[in-house]
């Protein structure tokens, strides 16, 4: 079992605030040397927030910041740089069109006279890479070369400043499985050779797989920090959400589907820059079935998603809705027609923010004469049903009368599916349907999903997270650059067969989907 006997980090009453909002309160952490410490927590608890204190973009308010033994103060990061810590930021700070090599060592260039060095710099981005076991083309451009080789390039970036303390915000967020076992395997590596790792998650499987210790986040405030040796997914997840949770898996055994709802046939769009991001798309979902789309983002779900729903216009295919032709006919028309849509943004595609949660009821379908006459909303009608609405689908609010804004995320989110549901449509498009929300709110939604479905409604569901694609769906298909390129029978968990056909190897045996990308 490793020592870690030696501090190198001891984070010590942090406290921040933004105006009123209080991010962190005095919260403590402390890092060893070779130790992979997890910070967990829900979105918005606070996790970055510490990090970016701690890499020197904020400073604390109160509190105080311990390095190797030594107290001090982080101004920038800069400062931190010297310090010996990096941050390996969710959204990557990659200049496109440079070189791995010429990324890696921007702001520290090996010079020959006033020009780069560019053998220098590929010679030493070459020894570094192997060094960690994170082999990298030292000459390949950043726009050509995948998500993950980005990560990596952005690892090697901070230890080529000389990081012994790193910060990983969110790392496993948009990569394949494999993807994500190969930075799993880098951070055990790094760690062998003493470096000192912080990941900010909140996912509990990949704490268990990584962490030495775990320390819990719960809106700004430190919960306990724990071995992993000592606890497990569980307790985690009670810790992050302060109450107790179900965990149990639903029984896929008995699965009838009924008839054919949804028909996507030859589906192609085309993008900004003229090149088809949807390729021929068809696929097919039944009454009873939940049918989840998995894939990296950016590969055509959002598209797949406003071209069946009637937002976005398609060059060429078909959409058909319980066998009505709706293809590119408008949304009020195919929501008519029995689509309820959660959108993958609640506050852009979802609500209006600033009206209140009865306005926000009736947002689709404000015009049908129950709810009002010449262009006159009926307020008890609209009330009359908010209420009800609330009571069914839980939603925890002071008043039917409060804005949208007011509510919590998942809050919001129960008020979406209420509005969706009572519609009582033939077919649930849920995108992202827990994005943010705490691990209470994530079972009530997949509880109430569940429930359409044996309702026998048709769901499809398109989701960035395999634990969800697994626990919901009867069937999944892989998208990957605008084409559905593969399909997994979702009762048997194949997670190196899915991540493989979300990097795009086609090639598989048993594959059931045809060249032209039709389910």
């Amino acid at each position: 079992m490793a020592d870690f006997s030696e501090e190198v980090v001891r984070l010590q009453g942090i406290t921040k605030r933004f105006g009123g909002f209080v991010a962190n309160e005095s919260v403590d952490l402390q890092l060893h040397r070779g130790e992979i410490h997890a910070l967990l927590g829900e979105n918005g608890a606070g996790k970055s927030t510490l990090m970016n204190i701690l890499f020197g973009l904020y400073q604390p308010d109160e509190g105080d910041i311990w390095i190797h033994g030594r107290k001090t103060v982080i101004h920038g990061a800069a400062d931190a740089i010297a310090l010996g810590i990096g941050m390996v930021h969710q959204h990557f700070k990659l200049v496109q069109p440079f070189t791995v090599a010429e990324n890696i060592v921007l702001g520290n260039e090996p010079r020959r006279g006033i020009s780069l060095h560019y053998k220098r710099a590929n010679d030493n981005v070459k020894e570094l890479s192997e060094r960690y076991g994170m082999k990298v083309d030292p000459e390949a451009v950043i726009s050509d070369i995948t998500v993950g080789m980005q990560q990596r390039v952005e690892i090697l970036k901070t230890l080529y400043r000389g990081a012994d303390i790193i910060i990983l915000d969110e790392p496993t967020a948009v990569l394949t499985v494999q993807e994500i076992d190969d930075l799993m395997q880098i951070v055990r590596n790094l760690a062998a050779e003493g470096k000192s790792i912080i990941i900010i998650t909140h996912k509990l499987r990949e704490v268990m797989a990584i962490a030495h210790t775990v320390t819990v986040i719960r809106r700004g405030r430190l919960v306990r920090t724990v071995r992993t040796a000592d606890t497990d997914e569980r307790q985690l997840a009670e810790l992050m959400v302060g109450r107790e949770v179900q965990m149990e898996a639903r029984d896929k055994n008995n699965r009838t589907f009924g008839e054919v709802v949804l028909e996507v046939q030859g589906l192609r769009l085309k993008g900004e820059q003229g090149r088809d991001v949807l390729d021929g798309i068809g696929l097919q979902v039944r009454a009873g079935e939940v049918l989840g789309i998995a894939g990296v983002d950016g590969n055509g779900q959002s598209e797949l998603v406003f071209a069946i729903a009637g937002m976005r216009k398609i060059s060429e295919g078909s959409v058909k809705l319980d066998g009505k032709d709706v293809t590119n006919a408008t949304p009020r028309t195919i929501s008519h027609a029995g689509l309820g849509h959660i959108p993958e943004d609640r506050h852009k595609h979802g609500l209006v923010l600033d009206f209140t949660l009865s306005e926000n009821m009736i947002l689709n379908t404000y015009y049908l004469p129950q709810y009002g006459r010449s262009g006159f909303i009926d307020e008890k009608a609209m009330n009359k049903l908010a209420e009800s609405l609330v009571r069914e689908f839980d939603v925890r609010t002071s008043g039917i009368d409060v804005p949208a804004r007011a509510l919590s995320g998942g809050n919001q989110q129960k008020a979406i599916i209420a509005r969706e549901m009572v519609k009582d449509p033939g077919l649930i498009i849920a995108v992202q349907p827990t994005r943010g929300l705490d691990i209470g709110a994530i079972q009530y939604v997949h509880s109430r999903l569940l429930q359409a479905k044996e309702e026998g409604k048709a769901i499809l569901l398109i989701s960035f997270e395999l634990d969800e694609l697994y626990a919901l769906s009867d069937t999944i298909v892989v998208m990957y650059e605008g084409r559905l390129v593969g399909e997994v029978d979702a009762t048997h968990r194949d997670d190196e067969k899915l991540g493989l056909l979300m990097s795009g190897h086609t090639d598989l045996s048993n594959g059931k989907l045809a060249k032209g990308g039709t389910r």
